[in-house]
């Protein structure tokens, strides 16, 4: 093709880019922001299209943005029930905004960006570290290609788990395919998208499907970084970084932490599962422990655990998963790190380390912003839903926090609120999938590098 009716063709693309461009101002933190944004707005424009809804009428906008943030954050709350209100359509723009949203809007541009170009340069790089997070640019274009590689060939061995069992279930080759995929896709991306409409219920014992959807939740919340670290190094610990130990290492204490508390706080809970036999209790806790911190997916009504589980759920639900992973939360290492410094002052130690290794005091300014800004963030939604409905605190906040930290979990309040507060729930989705840090960052108005000190004062502490 010749370079002018090449050139023709991305005309439009090239404009929108500059006009993009001259919005962001050169940030890569508010360009990614802004495209993230842009993305919402496009499966919202799909979702209110009449062939959308199984019904043939157009889905009003604040549902269909709600359902739509939802699925791009990879969240899993949902306002309409998924199976009944959304037509095959609807469900299949669901199913492609999830896959978007867990592979990273940013990840997909700039590898767009790359086979467009033929390279990604350095602001290309920078636009990817918003996404994949890896904190090197040398790393960049490899972790772009593990990223999709990965992601695909997961969902694909999950994928080929349920679908056998769905056919047999559903007694439907196509039924099956659908189910299998679908759920392989939205367990992996720590989604908790469910297609049949009365989600897992229907397979509260079937360990053919539980199985592989808690597999994929809990592996997908490692984050890509990790997988990038285990693929070079497979099982030699010596040869891992220290994101990957304290990644693995926390996500497998706050699995085993919330297994206990929530078999323990629900075992004698008759609305759940305490006329269950033991096996059944064992493996709704285990179930449960996997789901609180992202998947989102869940065998007993949520509604009906007891005030400390919910309690506990919360605080679980804010820890999160593995950081540039499809889970949401303030991430597991920021968990770690603000420990390993408690640790650290209570021993009067002045450096804070873990597994022979030093962590930077950047690090730990970083994990308290991260810690400050989501409390703040989980603060103002909980007191903007206050406002707005007049149901209890604890279900508002419950409700905030699994939107901020994108886990999906619910008490049902998503879809009693009016359409201000689904407005105010999709932007707490929006800010937890963004980060609190890169969504600060990309509402600045300009980065200012300081270039003096001046002395230091150690004010009175405690």
């Amino acid at each position: 093709m010749p370079t002018g009716d090449r050139r023709n063709i991305f005309y439009p693309l090239a404009a929108t880019r500059n006009f993009i461009d001259r919005i962001a101002n050169g940030s890569p933190g508010r360009l990614a922001l802004i495209v993230f944004a842009l993305v919402c707005l496009l499966f919202t424009f799909l979702l209110t299209l009449p062939v959308s809804a199984a019904d043939g009428q157009a889905t009003a906008l604040h549902d269909a943005m709600f359902v739509a943030v939802s699925a791009v954050t990879v969240t899993g709350l949902v306002t309409v029930n998924t199976a009944e209100h959304w037509s095959f359509f609807g469900e299949v723009i669901i199913l492609l905004a999830i896959q978007v949203g867990g592979l990273g809007i940013i990840t997909l541009a700039a590898l767009l960006a790359k086979a467009v170009t033929r390279q990604l340069g350095v602001r290309g790089k920078l636009l990817a570290l918003q996404g994949i997070d890896t904190g090197r640019l040398g790393e960049v274009g490899t972790l772009l290609r593990i990223v999709i590689l990965t992601s695909l060939t997961l969902e694909l061995i999950l994928a080929l788990f349920l679908v056998p069992r769905f056919i047999i279930v559903e007694d439907s080759l196509t039924e099956g395919l659908w189910h299998g995929i679908f759920y392989a896709i939205s367990s992996f991306n720590n989604a908790g998208f469910v297609s049949h409409a009365d989600g897992l219920a229907g397979f509260t014992t079937d360990l053919w499907i539980l199985v592989p959807i808690m597999v994929g939740v809990f592996v997908g919340s490692f984050g890509f970084p990790v997988f990038l670290i285990l693929m070079n190094a497979k099982l030699d610990f010596r040869k891992w970084n220290l994101h990957t130990r304290l990644t693995l290492t926390v996500s497998l204490a706050l699995f085993a932490l919330g297994a206990l508390i929530w078999g323990a706080l629900e075992w004698s809970n008759n609305a759940t599962i305490a006329d269950m036999p033991l096996g059944e209790k064992v493996l709704n806790a285990i179930f449960a422990s996997v789901m609180m911190r992202s998947g989102g997916f869940n065998l007993v009504d949520t509604n009906s655990s007891t005030n400390m589980t919910l309690l506990a759920t919360d605080a679980l639900m804010f820890a999160g998963g593995g950081s540039a992973s499809t889970a949401g939360g303030i991430k597991v290492t920021t968990v770690a790190i603000l420990f390993l410094a408690i640790i650290a002052e209570a021993r009067g130690v002045k450096n804070v380390s873990a597994f022979g290794r030093t962590i930077p005091e950047g690090a730990l300014r970083v994990a308290i912003s991260v810690t400050f800004l989501g409390a703040t963030i989980v603060l103002l939604g909980t007191g903007m839903l206050m406002a707005v409905t007049d149901e209890p605190m604890d279900r508002i906040l419950f409700e905030v926090i699994s939107g901020f930290a994108t886990c999906g979990l619910s008490v049902g309040l998503s879809e009693e609120l009016p359409p201000t507060g689904k407005y105010v729930l999709s932007a707490l989705m929006f800010a937890g999938r963004i980060g609190p840090i890169s969504f600060a960052s990309a509402l600045a108005l300009r980065n200012r590098n300081q270039l003096f000190r001046y002395p230091d004062e150690r004010p009175i502490i405690g």
